[in-house]
C-alpha cells in the first residue's frame, strides 16, 4: 500500500514538472503587427513589429469600449477579441454600441457616461472622425482610437489598419485581373463615415491609368436589406463587371446575382472579411476579400490600453498587417485571427459582477 502511494506521488510530481516545463517551453506567441507613420495620415510608411502579448496586468483595470454597432461580424469580431483579452488579463470591461454610424448623440451620451464613471480608460470606435469635437465636457481619461480614425489632439494611439490601403489592395487586385476594359460599381458603406471614404480614395489611387472604370457609387448604412435595395437599383441600371462593397453588401450580392442569373457575369469583391464572405470565396461565389484580422485587433486594443495605463508611451498607429484572400490564397490562421466562433454572440460586460 505504501509503495502504491509513493508511486502515485511520484507520478503526480512528474506530471506537475511536465506541466511547468511545457508552460515554460510554450510562452505566448508574438503578434505580427505593423507600426505606421506619420500618425493619422492617409499615406503612411509601415514598419514590421513583433509584440508579445501581456500575460498579466498590474491591476484589474476597468475599460470602457464604445463601438458604432454590433450589427455585423466585423464589429462582433472586434468584440470577441476585446472580451478574450480582457478575460486573459482579468480586467473589467464594459462595452456600449451606438446603434449605427448615424448614432452620434447616443455615442456622445455613452462617452459622457464612461468619462464620468469609474473607468480607467476609454476605447473609442467613433461613429465619425471628429466625434470628440462635439463632446463639451473635459476629456479627463485616456482615449484610444479603436478601428476608426479619431482626429483630436488628446488621442495619440489608434489600433486598427489603414483603410486607404484596404481600398488600394482591393483595387490593385481588380487592376491586375483586368485584361480588357471593365466596369466597377461600389457599395462601400455609409457616406464618409467609418472607413468608406478612405476605401474609395485608396481604390481610386490603385485604379489610376488602368482598364477599370468606376461606373456607379452607392452608399447605405450597414444593413442587409438596405444593401439589397441598392443592389437591385444598381442592376436595374447596369450590369458591371465587378461589384466592390462591404462584407454585408457582398453577402447580399451573392443571392441577388443568383436571383438575376448574373453569378457568372459579375464578380464580387469584399473590402473586409466575414464568415459568409469566407464561405463565398471557398465556393467560388466571391472573387476576393481583404482580411484585417479583427479578432487580433480587439486583443491588441486591450493589450495596448493596459500598457499605456501602466506607463508606456503612446503607440501611435498600430495594428495587424492586412491580408488578402482569394480562392487560391486563404490564410491558415484566418479562423484564429479574423473571425469569431460561429456560435459567438456579443458580450457587453466582463468581470463586472452584473
Amino acid at each position: 500500500m505504501v509503495k502504491v502511494i509513493q508511486l502515485r506521488l511520484l507520478l503526480l510530481v512528474g506530471l506537475s514538472l511536465l506541466a511547468i516545463q511545457t508552460s515554460a517551453a510554450n510562452p505566448l506567441s508574438p503578434w505580427s503587427l505593423e507600426q505606421r507613420t506619420p500618425y493619422e495620415k492617409v499615406l503612411q510608411h509601415t514598419t514590421p513589429l513583433q509584440l508579445t502579448p501581456l500575460s498579466t496586468a498590474k491591476k484589474s483595470w476597468r475599460i470602457c469600449a464604445l463601438v458604432p454597432h454590433l450589427k455585423d461580424t466585423y464589429w462582433t469580431g472586434i468584440n470577441y477579441g476585446l472580451v478574450q483579452q480582457a478575460k486573459a488579463l482579468n480586467l473589467k470591461l464594459e462595452l456600449f454600441e451606438a446603434g449605427g454610424y448615424y448614432g452620434q448623440e447616443k455615442q456622445l451620451s455613452q462617452l459622457d457616461n464612461c468619462m464620468k464613471h469609474d473607468f480607467d480608460a476609454i476605447l473609442l470606435g467613433g461613429v465619425r472622425p471628429d466625434i470628440l469635437d462635439f463632446y463639451q465636457a473635459p476629456i479627463t481619461k485616456p482615449v484610444i482610437a479603436l478601428v476608426n480614425r479619431l482626429k483630436h489632439p488628446k488621442v495619440n494611439t489608434r489600433v486598427g489598419v489603414n483603410w486607404y490601403q484596404m481600398g488600394f489592395m482591393a483595387g490593385d487586385y481588380i487592376k491586375r485581373q483586368a485584361k480588357e476594359p471593365v466596369t466597377l460599381a461600389l457599395l462601400t458603406g455609409p457616406d464618409k463615415l467609418g472607413g468608406s471614404d478612405y476605401v474609395e480614395q485608396g481604390l481610386s489611387a490603385a485604379l489610376k491609368d488602368s482598364l477599370v472604370t468606376i461606373s456607379a457609387v452607392h452608399h447605405a448604412d450597414n444593413n442587409r436589406n438596405l444593401y439589397r435595395d441598392e443592389l437591385e437599383a444598381l442592376l436595374s441600371e447596369q450590369t458591371p463587371d465587378y461589384i466592390l462593397g462591404s462584407a454585408v453588401a457582398i453577402e447580399a450580392g451573392v443571392s441577388i446575382l443568383r436571383q438575376n442569373q448574373l453569378t457568372d457575369k459579375v464578380k464580387l469583391i469584399s473590402s473586409y472579411l466575414s464568415p459568409a464572405v469566407l464561405r463565398g470565396i471557398y465556393r467560388g461565389k466571391i472573387e476576393f476579400s481583404n482580411d484585417d484580422q479583427v479578432v487580433l485587433q480587439g486583443k491588441l486594443a486591450i493589450d495596448i490600453t493596459v500598457r499605456e495605463l501602466e506607463g508606456a508611451k503612446a503607440f501611435g498607429d498600430i495594428g495587424p498587417k492586412i491580408q488578402t484572400l482569394y480562392p487560391q490564397h486563404i490564410s491558415k490562421d484566418v479562423l484564429k485571427t479574423s473571425l469569431p466562433p460561429a456560435e459567438y454572440y456579443p458580450i457587453y460586460r466582463v468581470n463586472t459582477g452584473y
